[in-house]
């Protein structure tokens, strides 16, 4: 596979220049983005995933939801549905996409919704009744006909944008230059004891602007595993199947492997809707264990005291309280 992204190197050299061609009509006011009078703020990436969107959105909406009315806007990523599309918590995931389903459920009281269309979604969201303060754009970076507020560009420790390649022979969506509309860049999932030397080579090897600012993140896993109705210590959970359907599981999979605890793993491809013979598969497996957003596209489906997930968050290193304060600042400024 890694030979045959090589041989395909050409096409990245030609997707590239396209979407540099994009972005600079953007750029130029060739083609129009819109912009706001409210706070929206888009976290998003230039690589295909694997960054830690989901949490940094959890994160957000953690800060915020106490003092603002919340509203976070996907395109619901392999959704049945299409248009504009406001969660109750109730969905298959396959209806909503699973982030949605998952944000919708951790946090009942903000409003979740999905439109491929984010000009469409925020006109949706702003026409609700009690319309939100601050919209959350979850993986819009790409997005150039909505002009966020404030950019948030995550790229995983394990694989800097400035180290990857446009696709096909990398994960690049677009080229690395797109780093410059940022005003927050988030290195994720970092070693805990991380130097700041470490971190220095890293902002050089970013080569960030003066004005951009740079933080740094790590996951931290529960201690409990949940299903529907019960949690057990993550210690007593042992010999069990892990189901990932995500874009990076080797940080969970070491995790767990560093906690000695006894599994096998089936990976899927990232967001995967699993089929009926899957299903049935799965059905006789006596115990499994899956990340929250895998688990919202197989509860139903997997018997569920048979079924648990381990939640994560997003920590940082240091600098958080300094992060937290340059948000609610631009939050408050509206």
């Amino acid at each position: 596979m890694q030979l045959l992204r090589k041989l395909l190197f050409p096409f990245s050299i030609l997707y590239g220049s396209l979407v540099w061609f994009r972005n600079k009509l953007y750029d130029w006011n060739i083609k129009s983005s819109k912009n706001y009078d409210f706070p929206v703020i888009c976290v998003g990436n230039l690589s295909v995933g694997g960054t830690g969107k989901s949490p940094m959105i959890e994160y957000l909406i953690e800060l915020l939801k106490d003092d603002f009315r919340i509203a976070n806007l996907s395109r619901g990523y392999k959704r049945t549905s299409s248009g504009f599309y406001v969660l109750k918590g109730n969905e298959k995931a396959t209806l909503t996409g699973d982030e949605p389903l998952q944000f919708k459920r951790k946090f009942p009281a903000i409003e979740v919704a999905v439109h491929e269309n984010r000009q469409a979604g925020i006109r949706g969201l702003r026409d609700l009744p009690k319309p939100p303060e601050v919209i959350l754009l979850d993986d819009a970076f790409q997005h150039r006909k909505v002009e966020a507020g404030l950019n948030i560009l995550l790229t995983s420790y394990g694989n800097l944008f400035c180290n990857d390649f446009m696709l096909p022979t990398g994960n690049l969506r677009e080229p690395k230059a797109g780093a410059k509309r940022a005003q927050i860049i988030i290195v994720t999932k970092c070693p805990e004891n991380l130097s700041a030397n470490q971190q220095n080579k890293i902002k050089e090897q970013l080569k960030l602007d003066t004005k951009q600012k740079i933080y740094f993140s790590r996951i931290v896993y529960d201690k409990h595993v949940y299903n529907e109705n019960d949690r057990i210590p993550l210690e007593n959970f042992q010999e069990f199947t892990l189901i990932t359907g995500i874009a990076n599981p080797k940080p969970l999979v070491d995790f767990l492997k560093k906690k000695e605890l006894k599994f096998n793993h089936l990976a899927f491809p990232d967001h995967h809707n699993f089929n009926a013979q899957e299903i049935e598969r799965l059905s006789k497996v006596e115990k499994i264990l899956t990340t929250e957003k895998d688990f919202m596209r197989l509860k139903g489906s997997i018997p569920k005291e048979k079924l648990f997930y381990i939640p994560i968050k997003t920590a940082f290193l240091q600098d958080g309280e300094k992060l937290n304060k340059q948000l609610t600042t631009f939050v408050n400024e509206f």
